[in-house]
């Protein structure tokens, strides 16, 4: 390394090598000491500009002036704390990380009632408005779809800090707090408790929300047809976490629980067996093109667009009345107001003994016993989405109406609508169906029997006395289809030479049809959307108001 140094230098002039070495000036010192330093041609710095001089002084000054009034605002919170008799009344609680059990005991605003008045209540909600007004503050705690007045006033125990504190708190953050239940002067017509409200005694913030929200509660409650601004639905459906605290939503997914809950309870009564089917599946389970398709390992497989192979498997098992509730997939590019790329289905299949009107007549009262219990035991959530958007009640009649296809098509065409005898039903004339129907029958729940045999798919069984017709029905609610169904094809000769018409490869439903070569019940079934339903009964105008996370061809969040 010396020898390369060495010839390297050679190379360098001796002026050039005291230039390299200028920088650097070693400084006399002790024998013990020496120290090197990096320095430009003069050791001082030069002298500021007049015009530095100044800028430096203002900064210093600006400087200055910014911690004294730092400390003087916290010698004067200081003092407001130490003058503050009701510091220990409010404020924000640590993270609840259950560190502890106590005995507090908590009241839901929906079960405050007169026989309370006078006592001390604690309540968790969430901040939906505060005003704060001379020595009052009036807050607006809400939870779920209710919510109740509080007036936190100055006395010996509010002090005007804890006022401040509880105006600026963000909306929508959660609270804990006390107050004296007392009957209400006047009836306060913002909240669901009108003769009713608190005179707060004490406020903490369980969980603080940023102030800046991306829609407001009030706005997105807003009615379309009133005053104000409104939240468009694909602002609410970015956002939906806030959306979903909306009052009218929070109805509406009430109800929606209300249909599940109602269709197992019935079917569960009628001797049916919840069963849960698989959502991969190696083959296209209802044919066409509308189908998801996943990499599974090093296969192709694809999301199920019905369950009903696995029903019918089941029916075929002995397990003779079964039904399912879970996720159905269809990849139709249909931007709608009532399809989705994934539903919720409510799938049922049942063998019968002589004929598949057994099925349907379970099934209109199914429909019936799920329209009742809405009615019965969800009146106050159905009242408050129609707060929002009017419809006229759902109307149906008991026993269901069951009319069969030609009278329909003989409907249509007394009101002038040309259609063939053997033709489909678009979805304009389905409607018009609807009205009629309505109009006739005063319902908006009825069943259309035995389609045309051409318009179905190849697994429906004829029908014996009219080879042009089949066992097949669509049930109907305000003259939309919400569920299709069918008496299944049980005898692998007869799929087989249905199949073979509707011009379907065999080896490719293999597996479908080996599965009634063992002996199997003749049965029924049909399926439908969870979401539909709730749609059509609320009179909503979009189905994606009731999914509470909708999956359509353009959205795939949140």
């Amino acid at each position: 390394m010396i020898r390369k140094l060495t010839k390297t230098a050679r190379h360098i002039s001796s002026n050039s090598f005291v230039n390299l070495l200028r920088p650097f000036h070693v400084i006399p010192s002790t024998p013990t000491q020496c120290r090197c330093y990096s320095m430009s041609a003069s050791s001082e710095d030069p002298p500021l500009s007049k015009s530095a001089q100044k800028k430096l002084a203002a900064k210093q000054a600006k400087e200055a002036k910014k911690a004294e009034t730092q400390a003087r605002l916290k010698a004067e919170a200081d003092a407001r704390d130490a003058d503050d008799y009701s510091k220990e009344r409010y404020g924000l609680l640590p993270v609840n990380n259950s560190k502890e059990k106590t005995n507090k005991k908590w009241t839901e605003i929906e079960d405050l009632t007169k026989s309370m008045v006078d006592t001390e209540i604690l309540i968790r909600g969430r901040v939906h408005a505060a005003r704060l007004t001379g020595k009052q503050c009036f807050l607006k705690l809400r939870h779920r779809y209710y919510s109740v007045q509080v007036l936190y006033s100055v006395n010996e125990k509010v002090s005007k800090q804890m006022l401040k504190f509880i105006a600026a708190c963000p909306k929508e953050s959660i609270v804990d707090l006390t107050g004296t239940l007392v009957l209400a002067d006047t009836p306060v017509e913002s909240c669901t408790q009108k003769n009713l409200e608190l005179q707060g005694l004490t406020f903490h913030v369980v969980s603080e929300s940023i102030p800046q929200l991306p829609l407001q509660i009030d706005d997105a409650t807003r009615r379309f047809d009133g005053e104000g601004p409104v939240v468009k639905q694909d602002t609410r459906l970015d956002n939906r976490i806030l959306d979903m605290r909306t009052p009218t939503n929070q109805a509406i997914f009430r109800v929606g629980h209300g249909i599940a809950a109602l269709f197992r309870e019935y079917l569960t009564s009628q001797g049916f067996t919840e069963i849960h089917t698989p959502k991969i599946i190696s083959a296209i389970s209802e044919g066409g093109a509308n189908v998801f398709e996943v990499t599974y390992f090093k296969r192709k497989a694809y999301l199920a667009q019905s369950p009903q192979l696995y029903k019918q498997m089941a029916v075929c098992g002995d397990i003779e009345r079964v039904f399912t509730v879970g996720a159905v997939f269809r990849a139709e590019d249909s931007n709608t107001h009532r399809h989705l790329c994934e539903f919720v289905g409510l799938d049922i299949e049942m063998a019968f003994k002589e004929h598949y009107h057994e099925v349907l007549e379970v099934l209109g009262r199914m429909f019936i016993h799920i329209f009742k219990g809405l009615q019965e035991q969800y009146k106050v959530e159905i009242e408050r989405v129609g707060e929002q958007f009017p419809a006229e009640p759902f109307k149906f009649i008991e026993p269901a109406l069951i009319l069969e296809y030609p009278e329909g098509i003989k409907m249509l065409r007394e009101a002038g609508i040309e259609i063939g005898d053997f033709e489909d039903l678009s979805t304009p004339n389905e409607k018009l169906l609807g009205k009629l129907v309505k109009a006739k029958y005063d319902t908006d729940f009825y069943i259309l029997d035995k389609y045309p045999l051409e318009v179905r798919p190849f697994y429906t069984m004829p029908d014996p006395h009219n080879e042009k017709y089949s066992n097949s029905y669509d049930i109907f609610m305000r003259g939309e289809e919400i569920m299709s169904g069918a008496q299944r094809i049980h005898d692998p000769s007869l799929l087989e030479e249905r199949a073979k018409v509707h011009e379907i490869s065999l080896p490719t439903i293999k597996d479908y049809i080996d599965s009634f070569r063992y002996g199997s019940s003749p049965h029924a079934g049909g399926g439908v959307g969870a979401e539909r339903v709730l749609m059509l009964f609320l009179g909503l105008d979009n189905i994606r108001k009731t999914s509470m996370f909708p999956r359509d061809p353009k959205r795939l969040t949140p």
